[in-house]
């Protein structure tokens, strides 16, 4: 599958902005495995300060935090929602989004984009960025 070129995006202000925001942050796909990019990323928000929520179909505790299975799970308001699942999966992750009526950004990881969700997330009020890493972007400007 050829990877979609980001059409909807926040600027570099944009995402100083949305750091400044966020105190929560869902990680969608967070694995167990410290080799993977998921929880090497979770940990470097973890240690910054961020409140991080795994969502993952297994586990019952990531890092020390409770594990999700689904983001309408989450009993409590979600600021950011950072997805590391295929660019198919994105979809539903912004109509589960979109249900709760309070999450203030979707955020997809390198290489992931999904225009068509994109859209549909900032229709309702979110902010958008794609193809971007949480933990690169925040290292840059902090």
């Amino acid at each position: 599958m050829e990877c979609e070129f980001a059409t909807i995006n926040s600027n570099k202000d944009e995402i100083k902005e949305i750091f400044e925001n966020t105190k929560t942050i869902a990680i969608i796909g967070c694995s167990p495995d410290s080799s993977k990019a998921s929880n090497k990323v979770a940990v470097y928000l973890k240690n910054v300060g961020f409140k991080i929520v795994p969502v993952y179909p297994k586990e019952d505790e990531i890092l020390g935090e409770k594990v999700y299975r689904s983001l309408g799970d989450i009993p409590f308001k979600v600021d950011m929602v950072d997805i590391f699942r295929k660019p198919e999966v994105i979809d539903k992750v912004v109509d589960e989004a979109i249900k709760r009526g309070d999450v203030d950004t979707i955020w997809t990881q390198l290489g992931l984009v999904n225009n068509d969700a994109a859209k549909k997330a900032k229709k309702a009020g979110m902010k958008v960025v794609q193809n971007n890493c949480t933990k690169i972007e925040h290292a840059a400007i902090y």
